[in-house]
């Protein structure tokens, strides 16, 4: 007869521990590698858009790269909040990512009341693949040459003080509240639906003075039907690099924060799929046809880590922030 002999205190232990060790191996064989299944992109704009070329572009080479489904699901309304909103309220599980622009991302909250997440917090910032420079135009026949010439143009003349922009809480208006603020002046800003509309009345004489895209604009400036005056960012476009930033043409030490594009996901996606995402963004940015393809949109490709683009969202936030409050702007 086998006799049956009970572990002792520490043998009962280890076997424990082995078990343990065995079931989360186990656990671990049996959950599948990300990604596993379709990706959704969502962009809060509607198709056809900067950042829907965007989505679209590098949403496709990542299908690739993959080897998985990646579907673009447009959300727009209310200045890009519902969009935001679902991104922010999914799962953080690498399923689920945002397409946007900055500012508009993380400004929303200054113009509009109860905005329903926080744009920082509420993400996890995961690649930034390019950035739109933008810039003044005036109509040729302007009397100004530079920043400071058309600022003092508006102050003698007060109802010529207005610039059009292809929307509220854009990189493009809140570059007018900081020439306004450094120009000790009042401006008054006329929002368009798009840069296309502001383009158009820029051209027929309906406004003395636009702030847009600069890939919109530059065939124009091209054919010389308009001026440009100044690039708003730190540095000149690599597209046009003959336009002379604002700091150069006028305004010694303006400046406004990068307009990027880039992708986010909900607060709380794990590293792991955070350094994926990322390392698989960028290698698609760089194949030439994706990188042929934003280049013809406007966007100048640089690809950024999320370390950057968080610090980037964090920084530029407060940035904003200062700057509206001192406009004396209170959300709606």
């Amino acid at each position: 007869m086998t006799r049956c002999r009970v572990p002792g205190p520490r043998r009962r232990a280890a076997w424990a521990a082995g078990v343990l060790v065995a079931i989360m191996a186990s656990a671990t064989f049996a959950q599948p590698t990300w990604p596993a299944r379709t990706i959704r992109i969502v962009v809060p704009y509607a198709a056809g858009g900067g950042v829907d070329t965007v989505a679209r572009t590098v949403g496709q080479k990542l299908a690739q790269r993959l080897e998985q489904a990646v579907v673009i699901d447009n959300r727009p309304g209310a200045s890009g909040a519902i969009g935001c909103e679902v991104v922010a309220r999914a799962t953080p599980d690498g399923y689920t990512l945002l397409a946007n622009f900055g500012p508009s991302h993380h400004t929303i909250q200054f113009f509009a009341k109860g905005t329903p997440y926080d744009p920082v917090r509420d993400f996890t910032a995961v690649s930034i693949v390019g950035t739109a420079p933008q810039v003044i135009v005036v109509p040729a026949s302007a009397p100004v040459r530079t920043v400071s010439e058309l600022l003092d143009l508006m102050r003698r003349n007060p109802a010529s003080a207005t610039y059009g922009t292809s929307g509220v809480g854009t990189s493009q208006h809140i570059g007018g509240l900081t020439l306004a603020q450094a120009g000790n002046l009042t401006l008054t800003h006329v929002a368009y639906k798009g840069g296309s509309a502001a383009l158009n009345d820029l051209l027929g004489g309906q406004i003395p003075a636009a702030i847009l895209v600069l890939s919109n604009v530059a065939p124009h400036i091209a054919t010389g039907r308009l001026r440009a005056l100044g690039v708003l960012e730190s540095h000149r476009a690599r597209s046009v690099p003959a336009i002379p930033t604002v700091a150069e043409n006028g305004m010694p030490g303006f400046a406004v924060p990068d307009t990027w594009a880039g992708f986010l996901a909900p607060a709380g996606l794990p590293l792991p799929i955070v350094r994926r995402l990322n390392a698989e963004i960028l290698a698609a940015i760089e194949a030439p046809e994706v990188k042929a393809r934003l280049e013809a949109a406007g966007f100048e490709v640089e690809g950024r880590g999320p370390e950057a683009f968080a610090e980037e969202l964090s920084g530029s936030v407060e940035t904003f922030r200062r700057i509206v409050t001192q406009a004396g702007i209170r959300p709606e």
